[in-house]
């Protein structure tokens, strides 16, 4: 086993997520088997109950694990399927080494953080770094970890990540004189900047932070953030790992990257334009819908259309909000009605859940492309409701927040062959989706909803929780209970989300008639692939 350390000092943004995915990427074009490791400093155990506006979203995994964002990273980069132990924090290493005490593991010593919590995550990330994590399920030969400050084996081969700024190098050198003084010598240094790095830049940066010209990695801003792979192998990254770690790569043309700098120039190319609503309580700070706009982002490129995310706090499009800044509640229903559709995704609290209501139905009478969670009133926001129409789930403990909700991967049966999402998945029975919810929709009202045009074409595995909704004569209206994001790849979109784009763009009646294959005009991002992206083809592929 191989491992690599990425760092970054103690500021958050500067890209450590996107760089070590980057880095497991053009590893993996090699032929080596992936995995990842993020290690959090926080006590929380897990960041299921961090709040959107903080930390960004809550990414979910199969087997349940509410982790950080940059998982996600690691997840859509090499297209792998990670864990929670994957995602390690201050809190989880502690209660592991506590738990030990209790059981009286230690034998009567007294427990302290040296040796007993270092060696705890030096066993920890070891024993993770195993864990197979590609369909294949052979063991990983390299593993990245990304760590914000934590005391190490200095075994690991290190990264170090800095920001230059405008070409300043005093940044950098503070930065790596940091990590030297907790015990570990960077072998390369990833210096992010808005434009590429001057040689004297460069050669600086080498000489005041004592590693060779070659070891200094330039990580200037570029159109997509899948070019940064490519711009990480064009600088020689690549042959670094191979001699600095003895890695066994292959010499035969990387594939792999070649897609991915095909994608990234479709990308660039693009001119046709889509544009959708994201209507939600957290849209002041993206990153509390980064995978969302992901799946977008890759449903967009599947079809050759440039997206445009029109940003729409939901407590604008409330009736009250006309009352205190009519300014704001126009601007916001603007960008609602000029959007090519809308998507509305999953929240907690009853603030704002009014104006999504607001949405949802304008979508529905306006026969505008809908993609979201159904919303009605519910026994979260109004326990006393007489139109319960969301439940609580018998098995939540409402007074325990952290790890209970429905989480994790879980299987959804299609109960009619007639259904616009089953097509798009590829005209199979049932498919897993990660779930994160507390509530559910009502199954006593279901027939009422039936007599109105929905249809409820997903159950679960038992035929008693909703899972997909449809509306009947409307050109794409879909609730979902899972988050079909959190799945969505680069080369294989999520299925709702790309049924969503092709909607808004005009295209799905045509990919439904055509068997769920992209015409060669508006193909997906690999012409290859043309032939293949049958409606059986697709699920083959998601597989």
């Amino acid at each position: 086993m191989k491992y690599i350390l990425v760092t970054g000092g103690v500021i958050s943004g500067i890209g450590k997520g996107i760089i070590a995915s980057s880095v497991g990427t053009i590893l993996k074009s090699c032929g080596l088997h992936v995995t990842a490791i993020k290690i959090d400093p926080y006590i929380n155990i897990d960041a299921g109950t961090f709040s959107p506006y903080e930390h960004g979203e809550v990414f979910v995994l199969d087997d349940g694990g509410e982790v950080d964002l940059d998982l996600g990273n690691y997840e859509r980069f090499l297209d792998i399927r990670l864990t929670k132990d994957n995602n390690l924090t201050t809190g989880k290493i502690y209660q592991s080494v506590i738990n030990k005490e209790r059981r009286g593991d230690y034998l009567g010593k007294t427990v302290q953080v040296v040796p007993h919590i270092t060696d705890a995550i030096q066993d920890w990330v070891m024993r993770q770094a195993k864990v197979p994590v590609d369909d294949d399920d052979v063991e990983p030969q390299v593993c990245v970890i990304e760590v914000r400050q934590e005391l190490l084996d200095a075994s690991f081969d290190s990264m170090h990540s800095g920001t230059t700024g405008e070409q300043k190098t005093k940044p950098t050198q503070n930065s790596v004189r940091e990590l030297r003084g907790l015990g570990l010598s960077p072998d390369l240094i990833m210096c992010r900047c808005s434009t590429p790095l001057d040689n004297s830049v460069k050669e600086k940066i080498s000489m005041f932070c004592h590693v060779e010209p070659e070891q200094v990695i330039c990580v200037h801003d570029v159109s997509s953030i899948y070019r940064v792979p490519l711009l990480l192998e064009n600088q020689g990254v690549v042959g670094y790992f191979c001699r600095r770690l003895n890695l066994p790569i292959e010499t035969k043309p990387r594939k792999m990257l070649a897609k991915w700098k095909e994608m990234s120039d479709r990308s660039d190319r693009l001119l046709e334009q889509c544009s959708i609503a994201l209507v939600g309580k957290y849209t002041k700070f993206s990153d509390s819908y980064a995978s969302v706009i992901k799946a977008l982002e890759h449903s967009a490129l599947a079809i050759s259309h440039k997206l445009e995310v029109k940003y729409v706090d939901s407590a604008d499009l409330e009736a009250s909000r006309l009352q205190e800044e009519p300014v704001r509640y126009h601007e916001a229903w603007q960008k609602l009605c000029s959007a090519n559709g809308i998507l509305v995704p999953g929240g907690f609290g009853v603030r704002g859940t009014e104006g999504k209501i607001q949405a949802i139905s304008w979508a529905r009478k306006q026969k505008k492309p809908f993609l979201g969670r159904t919303y009605a009133n519910s026994t979260e926001f109004d326990p006393e409701t007489e139109h319960p129409v969301v439940i609580d789930m018998p098995e939540h403990n409402p007074g325990q927040m952290g790890g209970t909700m429905r989480l994790g991967k879980r299987r959804t049966i299609f109960k009619t062959k007639n259904s616009i999402l089953r097509k798009l998945y590829g005209d199979v029975d049932h498919v897993e989706e990660r779930h994160r919810h507390r509530f559910e929709v009502n199954p006593e009202l279901t027939q009422h909803f039936e007599e109105k045009g929905f249809r409820f074409v997903g159950q679960d595995v038992e035929g008693e929780r909703m899972e997909v909704i449809e509306l009947d004569d409307h050109p794409y209206f879909v609730g979902v209970q899972y988050h079909p994001e959190f799945t969505s790849r680069p080369i294989k979109p999520s299925p709702p989300y790309l049924g969503l784009l092709l909607a808004a763009a005009g295209r799905l009646p045509g990919y439904l008639q055509k068997g769920c294959r992209l015409s060669p005009r508006y193909g997906l991002m690999f012409p290859e692939l043309e032939t293949t992206l049958t409606c059986s083809g697709i699920n083959q592929l998601m597989v």
